[in-house]
């Protein structure tokens, strides 16, 4: 038996290593990109015990598999993500945050207790601007361990006065 024969002959062999590498590697991953892939290489098997030859059952495994990438895999990925906590998080969340100016704040350096009582490094994000202390500001953005703040007119003031 020569070698193409061989590999023709026990092709099926192949697909099902093939498929327990794949949903191994899905397990770990679990992004549904194996999956499919392994789905694909399912319906290469299928035509492999029609009879059909190896390059027919690389293109049909190709074939199934690309269709589900591109068709199924999207709605179960958004279905899987439906019921994520949108909520930021981590550095995320202190974006937008209001801040306490507690020494001044210049486009070099200073001090900002946060809302939820962090205090953090400060620059303010114009380059011009000192902010003096017991300034209300907002967070900008965060560079490693440095908030960027711009000065925010404290509005907690106006809204108690109007509410009474």
């Amino acid at each position: 038996m020569d070698i193409v024969t061989g590999i023709t002959e026990f092709a099926w062999i192949g697909w099902i290593v093939l498929i327990a590498i794949f949903l191994v590697i899905e397990m770990l991953t679990l992004d549904f990109t194996f999956l499919m892939l392994g789905i694909g290489g399912l319906a290469g098997l299928i035509a492999d015990l029609f009879g059909a030859e190896l390059w027919l059952q690389v293109v049909v495994a190709a074939i199934v598999a690309a269709l589900l990438i591109f068709l199924l895999r999207p709605p179960l990925l958004r279905r899987l993500r439906r019921g994520e906590d949108p909520t930021p998080s981590n550095v995320a969340a202190l974006i937008g945050m209001p801040a306490l100016v507690l020494s001044t704040v210049t486009r070099l350096g200073g001090l900002v207790k946060l809302s939820n009582g962090e205090t953090w490094t400060a620059r303010s994000t114009d380059e011009s601007a000192t902010i003096p202390p017991q300034t209300h500001v907002r967070v900008d953005r965060i560079d490693g361990a440095t908030a960027y703040v711009t000065g925010a007119p404290d509005t907690s003031e106006t809204s108690e006065g109007e509410q009474r």
